[in-house]
């Protein structure tokens, strides 16, 4: 039996039909009431009501009061009639003429190739999901490091321009504070009535609260020092309560969910936009035991056998088109702590060599580690499938953009932190510190030379997957349009219809450095050329079209034509000299023009440039 229409369920009707004054009938029911409560009853009731009226402005007034009343007695009807009785605004009818939900997902230290769907021996069936449905992007970058690579994420500019990575004669850096021009994403958001909501770890100067987000939990610096710690962490900014069972990448996870339910139940007519970011897999490696044992006897043949294989895989699948780059044995971790070599112990190595030239101490130790790595990948991406079913719940999916990438590629760095390390204790708990170190590292960021830090490939290659049904009309294709985080916020304005910053104190705010990756979307798009930059602690790069320039710390330039040479291995520049001179020239002027905005309307304090020390390179 057809329910009693409510008096709040009448209001609401009643309510819409003020919005259509001054619209076409005709244009208004073809695009809006199908889609949002008509019934079979209520189009057959449609048809009969307005066949005189269709494609009629509403020009007149007695014309438009005597159109509106049948309208009213449409909607009210067809609620009437609706078998779900449904409100107005349900979960199910929300996404009707609204910009796209958002999901924002940042891994932490993750490797180019460790998704299953980028050649990972590793299970990640759920982002392989995603990419099965959307597009994988084979070439994109981030910016070496974390706090640079957020920034420059969720502003749309490089870290340099706003003082979130180091550029002389400001402070900056990890410790630098981003200019007023310089608003995060969710700010922007607002125009278009989003509501943001942060899960994981931030790493951006100021609070989440302070910039847009209207829910943040926060990893802070204990908790990232130990996975088993609530220590440090923050919901809304308040100290979260000790608790048992605590594993910070089902803790996020489990924190979006429940940003999402409220999310459903209470603001069901506005978009959400959730900024996900895990810790996983940065070190120290922690994960649960029966996630360890998943792949504990997965890594025994050795980092050059599980690399080739990727590597094999890779190509199959047509993610790469060149050579493998071999391992570096020489290169170690960035920063040299010898006294954290002598902790972890004597299964430890701090040097990519082969395989076979390690001691049956170290073999097993290192696919100990490994397989460590593996199960935090793969917590991750049952974690987000949890998130995914949450939002699929909500019959929000179809219209929501979900975008993966990682911060900055695999790490070589070698170090121990927080708690210490037990060599005693099973590795991979609470009381063990292992990092991942420069072999596993190499095989992580395959088929790419170096590690985070670096600027060659290795570093700062990440994935990237983009899934949006009603969005993105091709599955299961490969891009190769080059981008760079820097591109994101650009990309996530123009699905949401939203506009850069207005200018603040009559001072107009800097155009941002990246360019939306819509029209790399569309099928059959053609990459477009960009030209790229970077610096980091001294590592220094430009990429313009498939030219790349690249030099590590104090060492020359390296040139390479990335079309078919992103293992780095054929260094073209003493053939090339002239193509050095002019992409040197590119990446100059960049410099300078990155840093006359880093020095803009800095204050006194600014000028104090205090950068941190870290250990020395090894």
């Amino acid at each position: 039996m057809p329910k009693r229409v409510s008096e709040q369920q009448q209001s609401r009707a009643f309510g819409l039909l003020g919005l259509l004054d001054g619209l076409s009938l005709a244009s208004w029911l073809t695009s809006r009431l199908p889609a949002v409560i008509l019934t079979p009853f209520g189009k057959s009731l449609a048809m009969s009501l307005f066949a005189a009226d269709n494609a009629r402005p509403l020009l007149s007034q007695r014309s438009s009061m005597r159109l509106l009343h049948k309208l009213a007695f449409l909607l009210i009807a067809t609620v009437a009639t609706s078998t779900a009785s449904r409100s107005l605004f349900s979960a199910e009818t929300a996404t009707a003429g609204r910009p796209p939900n958002i999901l924002l997902i940042m891994a932490d230290d993750l490797g180019y190739s460790d998704l299953g769907c980028y050649g990972a021996e590793i299970e990640t069936p759920n982002l392989d999901g995603l990419a099965k449905g959307g597009l994988r992007f084979t070439q994109f970058y981030n910016t070496a490091r974390c706090w640079p690579t957020r920034s420059a994420l969720l502003t749309g500019h490089y870290a340099q321009a706003i003082r979130r990575d180091a550029i002389p004669g400001v402070r900056s850096g990890g410790q630098g504070t981003r200019p007023a021009w310089a608003s995060l994403l969710p700010t922007m958001l607002r125009q278009k009535n989003y509501r943001n909501y942060h899960s994981g770890k931030w790493h951006i100067d100021g609070k989440p609260l302070q910039n847009g987000f209207d829910h943040s939990y926060d990893l802070g610096g204990v908790s990232q020092s130990n996975f088993f710690k609530v220590q440090s962490v923050t919901e809304d900014e308040k100290p979260v309560p000790p608790q048992e069972n605590f594993y910070s990448t089902t803790a996020i996870a489990d924190h979006a969910v429940r940003c999402l339910q409220e999310h459903g139940e209470q603001f069901a007519d506005r978009p959400f936009f959730h900024y996900l970011c895990f810790t996983a897999p940065h070190f120290p490696l922690h994960a649960l035991p029966e996630d360890i044992a998943k792949y504990r006897d997965k890594y025994k043949a050795g980092w050059n056998v599980v690399q080739q294989a990727r590597y094999e895989r890779m190509k199959a699948m047509q993610i790469v088109n060149c050579e493998l780059a071999p391992m570096e044995r020489e290169v170690g971790p960035p920063y040299a702590f010898p006294e954290a070599l002598a902790k972890l112990g004597p299964g430890e190595v701090n040097r990519p060599l082969p395989w076979s030239e390690l001691t049956p101490e170290q073999q097993a130790f290192q696919a100990e580690k490994m397989a460590i790595h593996a199960a935090m990948v793969d917590r991750m991406d049952r974690e987000i499938g949890k998130v995914l079913a949450q939002i699929k719940a909500m019959k929000q999916f179809e219209n929501t953009l979900v975008l993966f990438l990682s911060d900055n590629g695999a790490s070589a760095e070698m170090m121990v932190r927080g708690d210490g390390h037990d060599p005693t204790a099973p590795l991979g708990s609470a009381a063990t510190f292992p990092c991942l170190g420069p072999g596993w590292s190499s095989s992580s960021n395959t088929p790419f030379r170096r590690h985070k830090t670096w600027v060659h490939e290795g570093g700062i290659s990440t994935p990237l997957i983009a899934h949006w049904p009603q969005g993105i009309q091709s599955s299961g294709e490969l891009r190769q349009q080059a981008g760079h985080v820097v591109d994101i916020v650009p990309t996530l304005l123009e699905v949401a219809g939203a506009k850069a910053p207005a200018p603040a104190n009559n001072e107009a705010v800097p155009a941002m450095a990246g360019k939306s990756l819509v029209p790399a979307w569309a099928k059959g798009a053609t990459p477009a050329p960009v030209e790229l930059w970077w610096l980091h602690e001294g590592n220094r790069a430009l990429r313009s079209g498939d030219w790349k320039l690249v030099a590590a710390k104090d060492q020359p330039w390296e040139l390479y034509d990335l079309s078919k040479d992103r293992g780095e291995l054929n260094n073209l520049a003493a053939q090339q000299p002239d193509k050095v001179k002019e992409l040197e020239s590119h990446w100059q002027q960049r410099f300078e023009e990155y840093r006359a905005l880093a020095l803009k309307n800095a204050t006194a304090e600014d000028l104090r440039n205090t950068p941190k020390k870290k250990g020395k390179k090894q």
